[in-house]
């Protein structure tokens, strides 16, 4: 059970604030913002999810630059309260199409209702967005999706000056589009997450793969859908079928998937419900190509100096674009000073967090094929005692690369059955995103 639920703002404003059983004492929402603003636990790094304060346990997770939070001074299971407080989030969206502090301030009304029916006295009663439109009544007030800054959810479909169609992430499930139209659509959005571990060679020393089939219908009716993937995809190691096949270690469904024809033909049947839900969840720790290559290496330019260099290369096609790359490094704790310089051709910026002796380098978008070389030099306040690799690495890099997928899993077909909406328009989009990419130095 929960005793209390509120939303805060990047700035820690109150949003949204349910008390629903009054054991928790006033002003917890100040206490968890002063509290997660400044944690200094081991130094760095951000709060974790969950922590005590003066016996109340407090649950948080961060979306769409939003705090969702969850008090209790009861014992209950993390991962069911970090659960909740996702879901409850994307059922918010399901309902106003755009999750951001406008959008919450203009539909606190409906916003609250969502609450008082989802839980009850602290206890969860349901986080299906379509059996909670049989309890909803209030209609969304529609932010304009025209005001989201550029680089929002959406930007990650982005590719060059085109963008791909984008309304699933602005649209709500409820609300009709102005003039009481509807547009028949449906997305289904393959998203993997990759973690690959580099060793000082630039070999690979781990590779894995965290994906998700998410689908979000707006069809009149509906309809029963068929969603065709490879058909020599393997599941398991007991079920290889070739050489070329997409290996997967293990994958579950929504409980709205049919799995009668899966095993003859990798296709899957389901009604979708309301709402944006994941259609499959997948893992594969079976060896595949990086989109990056990365290499570093550091080197004493003297007693109190020390050169850094850093290539990364784009092993996809020049067709592609990966956005926003975040490289960072961590450097030995005496350096000082660093000056910065990009090899002709290199972009992007440059800077040295003093604070906590980190080398970071931000890309804003990176051309498959290209190569891309940052030299560092270091200054160090004290002479280098010892091996210098010891004290610095290793590299992280973060990345969204839309329209890839690594593990080569594909959506063959998309089939719409019995549809009362003419021509309804399907939307099958790829986005690979760095859960972990390190490279050891």
């Amino acid at each position: 059970m929960i005793s209390q639920f509120f939303v805060l703002s990047q700035r820690g404003d109150n949003i949204v604030f349910r008390d629903y059983r009054s054991d928790v004492q006033k002003g917890s929402a100040e206490t968890f913002f002063r509290k997660v603003k400044f944690w200094k636990e081991d130094d760095e790094g951000d709060a974790p999810p969950l922590f005590n304060v003066d016996g109340v346990n407090y649950f948080h997770v961060k979306v769409s630059g939003l705090l969702f939070v969850a008090t209790t001074r009861a014992n209950v299971s993390p991962s069911l309260v970090l659960e909740l407080l996702q879901r409850i989030a994307r059922v918010i969206k399901d309902y106003l199409g755009i999750l951001n502090e406008d959008s919450l301030r203009k539909n606190f009304v409906l916003v609250y209702e969502l609450l008082d029916e989802v839980i009850d006295f602290g206890y969860v009663q349901t986080t299906s967005t379509e059996v909670l439109k049989s309890y909803v009544f209030n209609e969304p007030i529609v932010v304009d999706a025209a005001r989201l800054p550029t680089l929002g959810p959406a930007s990650i479909f982005m590719q060059g000056a085109k963008r791909m169609p984008g309304t699933a992430i602005t649209k709500s499930v409820v609300a009709n589009e102005p003039g009481g139209r509807k547009r028949d659509e449906i997305f289904v959005d393959v998203v993997e997450k990759i973690s690959v571990t580099f060793n000082s060679s630039g070999f690979i020393l781990t590779s894995e793969i965290d994906g998700t089939i998410q689908m979000k219908s707006y069809l009149t009716g509906n309809p029963e859908i068929r969603l065709a993937l490879n058909e020599d995809l393997s599941i398991g190691r007991n079920d290889y079928r070739s050489s070329g096949a997409v290996l997967l270690d293990d994958c579950n469904f929504h409980e709205s998937v049919h799995l009668d024809n899966f095993d003859i033909d990798r296709t899957l049947t389901l009604v979708p419900p309301d709402g944006e839900f994941p259609v499959m969840n997948y893992r594969m720790t079976q060896a595949f190509k990086p989109p990056f290559r990365i290499n570093a290496l550091i080197e004493e330019a003297g007693p109190l100096k020390a050169e850094v260099i850093i290539k990364v290369r784009a092993e996809f096609l020049p067709s592609i674009n990966a956005n926003t790359v975040i490289i960072e490094m961590p450097l030995p704790t005496y350096t000082i000073r660093v000056n910065f310089e990009l090899e002709p051709g290199a972009v992007g910026t440059t800077d040295f967090k003093e604070a906590n002796k980190r080398l970071e380098w931000g890309i804003k978008k990176i051309v498959g094929g290209t190569e891309h070389t940052l030299r560092a030099k270091l200054t160090f306040s004290q002479e280098i005692h010892g091996n210098i690799m010891k004290e610095a690495g290793p590299i992280s890099m973060s990345f969204t690369i839309p329209m890839y997928n690594a593990s080569k899993l594909q959506v063959k077909y998309l089939q719409i059955a019995k549809s009362k909406a003419k021509n309804p328009h399907r939307w099958v989009r790829y986005v690979t995103q760095a859960n972990s990419y390190v490279a050891r130095l």
